[in-house]
């Protein structure tokens, strides 16, 4: 996923459909410079993960 999209989806107040291995995620915020985010599990906010931006789908 690019960057600024990431960013407009995680300062929206908006549900997206973005996707992390399959499973549908909630961007929490994004880190520019290390091109991650943190996003859990809309099923399990619990799960917290940072994952690399290519690793996110918009559907």
């Amino acid at each position: 996923m690019d960057k600024l999209r990431a960013q407009q989806i995680a300062e929206s107040g908006d549900m997206k459909k973005v996707t992390y291995n399959g499973t549908f995620v909630y961007i929490q915020h994004v880190d520019e410079k290390g091109e991650t985010a943190r996003v859990y599990p809309l099923d399990d906010p619990s799960q917290e993960v940072t994952v690399s931006l290519n690793e996110l789908h918009e559907e």
